[in-house]
């Protein structure tokens, strides 16, 4: 059997770095390329290197297993101890699961295996390895994005009791920290048609109207007063909740940031777009992001 050691090491360099990217990614981990390439080489060399040192079976897993920390552990740039144990994981984890991938295709297709020493690397299409790899690493990426965005989400869905007139509501409230809205110097939530009527009943007396702007524009809306608002273990008496679109199943009502202070608040709205609003050098209010 004939390796060129060359299209090897491409090879390893190339799929060591794609895992190792998707496991800064789970980690959360800031992604340095030149870090990123040096783990993947240094993954790469030893990949050449592992088959020609003689060493019995335990010495082999233990050497394998200690090379995968380094790698990983290399890849990460200035992380906390969690950070490096959840890249060096997931970095496992994805090498496991691409492994089984790709053990998968190459019965499918035929691939000849000898037993005890592994794919025959000649009769493995390097195009067929790389495809696979790149579909994988988009297909966890696009996972892991998904997973931290539901996580964020659901964190940041808290528990509200609101009081009006002796009527009291348990809602959930989601903590966006892009709702700035006030009134007259107050903060408003925001609730939509159906939960203030169910609150404050068909006829409720507005404090007065508010301009609510959202990605679609901007509307005048009604705010009114409840008795109380209790979120977490937080009551704030007087609580302001404006008529806008809550188009969600998961909760209720969104709440201002200075009822849900401290309470898993969601702040990636309102970085984002005050990070605009510095771009362009605009002094505005920030809107309410739907």
């Amino acid at each position: 059997m004939v390796v060129y050691a060359e299209y090897a090491f491409l090879e390893n360099f190339l799929i060591d770095a794609e895992l190792l990217y998707l496991a800064l990614k789970c980690a959360r981990g800031r992604v340095r390329l030149w870090r990123l390439f040096l783990a993947a080489a240094v993954g790469a060399a030893e990949a050449l290197v592992f088959p020609l040192l003689p060493l019995p079976l335990w010495a082999a897993y233990l050497v394998k297993i200690l090379g995968g920390v380094l790698i990983a552990v290399a890849a990460v740039s200035k992380g906390t101890k969690k950070t490096y144990f959840v890249a060096i994981v997931s970095f496992f984890l994805m090498t496991f699961a691409l492994g089984g991938l790709l053990t998968a295709a190459y019965s499918f297709f035929g691939v000849e295996y000898a037993e005890g020493s592994g794919y025959l690397v000649e009769q493995a299409p390097v195009a067929l390895v790389l495809a696979l790899a790149g579909g994988f690493c988009i297909l966890v990426t696009l996972g892991a994005r998904r997973f931290y965005r539901y996580r964020c989400e659901k964190r940041a869905v808290l528990p509200c009791v609101l009081s009006v007139g002796g009527k009291t509501v348990h809602w959930k409230g989601f903590s966006d920290s892009g709702n700035l809205l006030s009134f007259r110097g107050e903060p408003v939530c925001v609730a939509s048609a159906a939960a203030v009527f169910a609150l404050f009943g068909p006829h409720p007396r507005a404090e007065g109207h508010i301009r609510i702007g959202t990605v679609n524009g901007g509307r005048d809306s009604p705010v009114f007063r409840c008795d109380s608002l209790k979120v977490g273990e937080k009551v704030s008496e007087g609580a302001l909740i404006a008529l806008g679109a809550v188009e969600s199943g998961e909760y209720q009502i969104i709440l201002h940031t200075a009822y849900s202070e401290g309470e898993h608040e969601v702040v990636g709205n309102a970085e984002s777009v005050a990070r605009r609003a510095m771009g362009k050098r605009e002094r505005r209010p920030l809107p309410l992001r739907k």
